[in-house]
């Protein structure tokens, strides 16, 4: 299954049967079947498409991400049918509200992206052993803060050794990082220089497909444990991809250090750094590469996360049988 990337001006979509027939300047110039995509990104306000088409992807269980024209940022999400597993999303409700099941869950997550972090920052200091000191006291403050973590008795205590440690980590990110890229740690809404341009791009994608997995599941991607519930954020999959962070960091870094992204992709607009077109398709192009190992780790934390949901509201379910007709 693929992810098709339509960032072209004056492209049409149309929906043709089973598939979707792509028109350049009047005249067609292919086709897809729908039964090989799992997910559309549209970037910018220059293809068109009419609402026939979302209504094919949406049948057809294709997630649809629209990208802002210049700044890359979500502009609207459009997700398939919703799964009809009520158990699911009603013990989901139930320990939202549960303080001791939502420490647990945060610390879980908080400790694997301390590792992964950790992961990373070992594996740079095999590549550049000239940042020996950068990278290895930064090591030993992950360590220290992920020692810290079962010390945690509440998640607003969790969240503040999180972003302590997530402060060093980019510390020490900053290292890796030739000086002309401008990259003084992590800023955005705008973000400011290339390297947190492709960091924002690339955290995007995966929490796209974070609220898919979890939409997929049976899961209400609002209803997060780590990430509270708040007005129009998919808080669960904000707590899914913490995990995954460090998985983009590294590929940002990787990225940039084998010349594949450079300064010339990127301009100034307003205050912030855009990825141009012809650095878009090289992104896009690569990262599809590097998602799959995130994606299955959602999709198997997900349908795990809802097994033991659904097992636990198992008896607030009433049964067909109960049904009075």
């Amino acid at each position: 299954m693929a992810t098709l990337y339509l960032d072209r001006a004056q492209l049409e979509i149309r929906a043709d049967g089973a598939a979707l027939a792509l028109y350049e300047g009047g005249e067609r110039s292919g086709t897809v079947p729908l039964r090989l995509l799992e997910r559309v990104v549209i970037q910018g306000s220059q293809t068109r498409l009419d609402s026939g088409v979302l209504i094919k992807l949406a049948e057809a269980g294709v997630a649809t991400l629209l990208l802002g024209a210049r700044d890359s940022r979500r502009v609207a999400l459009v997700l398939g049918p919703a799964h009809q597993d009520a158990a699911v999303r009603l013990a989901q409700a139930h320990r939202v509200m549960d303080e001791a099941y939502c420490l647990g869950w945060a610390r879980d997550m908080v400790a694997a992206k301390l590792y992964r972090q950790q992961s990373l920052l070992r594996l740079a200091l095999t590549e550049r052993p000239d940042l020996r000191k950068e990278l290895f006291d930064a090591i030993a403050g992950l360590a220290a803060a992920a020692a810290q973590i079962s010390g945690c008795s509440n998640v607003a205590s969790l969240r503040g050794l999180e972003g302590a440690a997530a402060r060093t980590h980019f510390g020490a990110l900053t290292a890796l990082f030739p000086p002309e890229l401008d990259f003084t740690g992590r800023n955005r809404r705008p973000p400011r220089d290339p390297v947190n341009a492709c960091l924002s791009l690339a955290y995007t994608m995966l929490h796209f497909d974070a609220v898919r997995a979890a939409h997929a599941a049976g899961l209400d991607p609002l209803l997060g444990f780590y990430h509270r519930p708040a007005f129009g954020r998919e808080s669960l999959a904000c707590d899914l991809i913490e995990v995954l962070r460090p998985h983009a960091d590294a590929w940002v870094w990787q990225q940039f250090r084998s010349r594949a992204l450079r300064e010339d992709h990127f301009t100034q607009h307003n205050g912030a750094c855009v990825l141009g077109k012809a650095g878009r398709e090289r992104f896009y192009s690569a990262w599809e590469g590097s998602a799959k190992l995130p994606r299955r780790w959602l999709r198997a934390r997900c349908a795990l996360l809802a097994r033991s949901l659904r097992n636990e509201s198992s008896t607030w379910i009433a049964s067909h049988d109960d049904e009075d007709f």
